[in-house]
């Protein structure tokens, strides 16, 4: 199992990396051979507010097949599907630029965008469509944070100390219903692109993660609110173990549906990472089944000159680089 190797505290502020270069940075470091990638969906809708994005022939320089990635992105919208549409239709091509008037002044939307790079998967998300990881050495890790008011307390810190308000939705004689929510506005979520109408609080600002998986390959299991409402990341990764991409999305929906009915937009991707000399993604001996860990790294720590020091990968996620911070877009542009 990875050893969680933390930053070095240099005193110094942290190095700049704007999220173009960083998701070509392992390219430049050296030439391997790709993964194969094997992808699935399913989903059922109750709002119809729910879209995904697959790309998974992308090119970095057109004509040139050693630069190829693979993108995958959930969009759970709310309030209309403009902002899901457009964000779909856009996202790719201008990672969270400003969203025009045009599309609609109150509809909003999460946002999970996965791209795969050979074995680097770079994660940027806001809303509460989690993306997690299951591993081939046995455990099943977040790549995203849920920004929701009920359960992130400093989402919810942030959001009161800029000046918003978040409370429950207060009934006749005070009685008080629902999860947190901030207002103006009424948002349940800290983060999302659109929701013009909500003012200044609700930010479109990503948490942005990213690790490098071993030559074992991986599982990546994206989903809408309406699976993680259901499930949680472990009994979502256990639903579908050795089970190809395809049909394990759909098994992922169905546990989802079975446990609590259709309540919501259910969307579900998998995406496998496979070696090329497989067909499919390895099955492998798994402890602690039960216990669900969520950001067991080996972090690449930062030395003076502000590039990264070289560690090996082998057996092991690696996580090359994390920021949650709502300032992301003011400290790497």
């Amino acid at each position: 199992m990875a050893t969680d190797i933390r930053p070095r505290d240099t005193g110094l502020p942290p190095t700049m990396v704007p999220l173009a270069t960083l998701i070509g940075r392992e390219l430049r470091g050296g030439k391997s051979e790709k993964p194969a990638i094997r992808y699935g969906h399913a989903a059922f809708a109750k709002r119809g507010e729910d879209y995904f994005l697959v790309r998974p022939d992308c090119l970095r320089v057109p004509g040139d097949a050693s630069s190829s990635f693979s993108v995958f992105a959930i969009f759970d919208g709310h309030n209309g599907v403009s902002a899901a549409v457009f964000a779909k239709e856009h996202l790719l091509d201008h990672v969270m630029s400003a969203i025009p008037q045009g599309i609609g002044e109150t509809s909003g939307t999460t946002a999970t965008l996965v791209v795969v790079d050979g074995w680097t998967v770079t994660v940027a998300s806001v809303g509460d469509s989690r993306c997690i990881l299951d591993s081939q050495d046995g455990v099943v890790s977040l790549l995203t944070v849920d920004h929701r008011l009920e359960e992130n307390t400093e989402e919810r810190e942030r959001v009161t100390a800029s000046g918003g308000e978040v409370g429950r939705l207060n009934l006749c004689g005070g009685k008080e219903i629902g999860p947190l929510r901030c207002w103006p506005g009424g948002l349940c979520l800290s983060r999302s692109i659109g929701d013009t109408d909500v003012g200044e609080f609700i930010v479109p600002i990503p948490h942005v993660k990213q690790v490098k998986l071993s030559s074992a390959g991986g599982r990546l299991i994206i989903a809408s609110d309406g699976i993680w409402d259901a499930l949680s990341s472990e009994l979502a990764a256990k639903a579908c173990r050795g089970l190809p991409a395809e049909l394990a999305a759909k098994l992922v929906v169905k546990e989802a549906l079975r446990t609590s009915g259709l309540k919501d937009d259910t969307t579900c991707l998998v995406v496998d990472i496979i070696p090329t000399d497989h067909t499919h993604l390895p099955l492998s001996p798994r402890k602690q089944q039960n216990k669900f860990k969520s950001l067991l790294f080996r972090k690449k720590s930062q030395n003076f000159s502000g590039k990264p020091n070289k560690l090996s990968s082998v057996g092991s996620v690696e996580e090359l680089f994390e920021e949650g911070s709502a300032m992301l877009e003011e400290r790497y542009c």
